[in-house]
């Protein structure tokens, strides 16, 4: 379908920052075209999707459902939660990737999300003021990773807003935090701050870590190259001989034969002296075999 290589088209020319909130759309474009159809077939008890994407608090369900923690970050129900964090996430990414390329924002939107719903999950479990358990959905506290990970790297970083002109980042930054914190026990979504607070922590930790020359999310980009590697095919070693203009079989084998002697004294060479030990004929002979 047209319409299906067209959105793959603008994916891959897009930029990172670009993807993460096509991802976002995406989920929420899709998870409602298919609750659009249980309801019309009034099946919407039957709707299960979004306990399939959202991050339980109930650790019982967490064990059973534990791709969770990274699926509740790219899942929204609510038009105007999409909105707000896909905006934050654009204003703060672009400024965040004038100074970390598009591989740190992913790593410290995710890790901000894990982090986040660490933080959700352990309160709903110790806490004794949470008596029920509820899901948690959202990219809010990897976007205010990025947040606090941008304004703490770059504080003086200014942005004029509507009304209050001229703004220092880190003064958006802790007023987002700040707010956090007294809206837990003032608003019904005491977790979803909490969650909040857990990504700032880790976007403050980042730029923190990064001003000491330390990035604490290099071990996630190991991780990647090694999941990718397991689906790329290792390539063969092989030592192959090119045929030369010898008359015939004879003069090709005697050649092969000469070739493969001449190679068996270089390594022995290298084996007892190194490699710095061939001569500049040596090494081009060595090298001439691996073409």
């Amino acid at each position: 379908m047209d319409w299906v290589n067209e959105i793959k088209k603008l994916f891959k020319a897009s930029d990172t920052l670009m993807r993460l909130i096509i991802i976002n759309v995406a989920v929420f474009v899709l998870y409602h075209f298919v609750h659009l159809f249980y309801f019309l077939f009034a099946a919407t008890d039957h709707f299960m999707l979004d306990q399939w994407l959202a991050a339980p608090s109930d650790l019982h369900m967490l064990i059973r459902r534990p791709w969770t923690v990274v699926t509740y970050m790219f899942f929204h129900k609510d038009f105007l939660h999409l909105l707000f964090n896909m905006l934050c996430l654009f204003w703060f990414g672009r400024i965040f990737c004038q100074y970390f390329s598009g591989r740190s924002l992913v790593n410290v939107y995710l890790l901000g999300g894990v982090l986040g719903v660490s933080f959700f999950i352990t309160a709903f479990n110790v806490f004794p003021v949470f008596t029920e358990k509820f899901p948690i959905l959202g990219a809010s506290a990897g976007v205010l990773a990025v947040v606090l990970g941008i304004s703490c790297y770059v504080p003086r970083y200014t942005l004029n807003l509507l009304f209050l002109g001229p703004v220092k980042l880190i003064y958006i930054a802790a007023f987002i935090v700040v707010f956090d914190i007294i809206s837990i026990s003032m608003s019904n979504n005491a977790g979803g701050h909490i969650a909040h607070l857990g990504g700032a922590l880790f976007g403050y930790l980042y730029a923190s870590n990064y001003h000491k020359g330390k990035d604490i999310t290099m071990w996630l980009n190991r991780f990647f190259k090694w999941c990718s590697g397991l689906f790329k095919p290792k390539p063969k070693m092989r030592v192959g001989y090119k045929k030369t203009s010898a008359n015939n079989d004879w003069d090709y084998n005697k050649q092969k034969k000469d070739n493969q002697t001449e190679i068996d004294r270089i390594l022995d060479k290298i084996s007892i002296g190194g490699y710095d030990s061939l001569t500049k004929q040596e090494k081009e002979i060595l090298f001439s075999q691996k073409k």
